[in-house]
């Protein structure tokens, strides 16, 4: 049995350490930290009080709340407050199974609501998924059809669902005539039913680039007639898709692919990454527990020294 974090993750602690944790007392104890400095305790703070015994977290068999409480799960008081996805492999999915490439998508729904469901359940702030971006149109014709329809069948069947688990939902990217109509009223009419929402803000960047979002911000400062000389990282930031968006904490991408894909430039400038080689339809909550392990672990210095 692999505890703690270990599982499906390409960028694991415990690889990183040479060993494997196969017994729950090792996990308790620690592992060696990616740089090579010693032991890492596995810090759990208090956990909410809608967990129930035998709810899994950071997604190694056997690791349950029970286990959590031992010691061998996530700090629920150091949780990132910005995680973002890119949910990619989900045509490579369809295609090892000899299906369409749409077959692929459809099944990423189901792990697109746990994994909402997962930020929701431990109280993640902010939750951004890659769901379609401004390079996308170069896919086949049939393919964007499809991937349209399904994000406006997606909001009609699932937006309530969330509204009721207190979930806001955003979306981030620029406009453009060739998105449907039925799709952008979708797209507003989700957006206007959770806005008073409290909980998890989830946001779904579509037809979004972070290049195009960063032109598009910069042609918005000059709109504003700022002048040259009070120009800064401030001013620029107002004119983002959305200004409210804190910087990403941490980025996961899924399926075996380790780069950026022009998706949150800006915000990302210094995220933690993650990266799994888990296709996206098989993606769950347990994974992105996995990945909060890892996130908090590592030592995040913002370009300066340790204390």
């Amino acid at each position: 049995m692999h505890c703690g974090c270990h599982l499906g993750l390409a960028v694991s602690l415990l690889a990183a350490a040479g060993k494997s944790c196969d017994h729950l007392d090792e996990c308790r104890s620690g592992v060696v930290d990616a740089g090579g400095r010693g032991k890492v305790p596995w810090l759990v703070g208090h956990l909410p009080p809608f967990w129930t015994a035998g709810a899994t977290i950071c997604g190694g068999e056997g690791s349950t709340l029970r286990s959590v409480n031992r010691g061998a799960g996530i700090d629920v008081s150091r949780l990132p407050t910005h995680v973002a996805c890119v949910m990619d492999g989900n045509g490579r999915w369809a295609q090892a199974r000899g299906l369409p490439r749409t077959e692929g998508h459809a099944a990423g729904e189901e792990a697109l609501i746990d994994t909402v469901e997962g930020a929701a359940e431990i109280g993640l702030q902010w939750l951004t998924v890659y769901a379609f971006s401004t390079e996308n149109w170069r896919r086949p014709p049939s393919e964007v059809r499809f991937l349209m329809g399904f994000n406006e069948s997606l909001l009609v069947r699932r937006s309530h669902e969330l509204h009721e688990q207190n979930v806001r939902i955003r979306f981030v990217g620029r406009p453009d005539a060739r998105i449907p109509r039925r799709v952008r009223a979708r797209i507003d009419e989700a957006v206007e039913l959770t806005a008073a929402n409290t909980g998890l803000t989830f946001t779904v960047a579509f037809n979004y680039g972070g290049r195009a979002e960063i032109v598009d911000a910069a042609a918005g400062l000059v709109r504003s007639g700022v002048p040259a000389d009070e120009v800064d990282e401030a001013a620029l930031a107002k004119h983002l898709y959305d200004a409210e968006m804190p910087e990403v904490d941490l980025m996961i991408r899924t399926s075996g692919e380790n780069r950026l894909s022009n998706f949150l430039l800006w915000q990302m400038a210094y995220s933690e990454l993650v990266f799994t080689d888990t296709l996206w339809p098989d993606f769950r909550r347990r994974d992105l527990f996995d990945a909060i392990c890892i996130y908090q672990a590592r030592d995040r210095r913002f370009g300066g020294l340790n204390r």
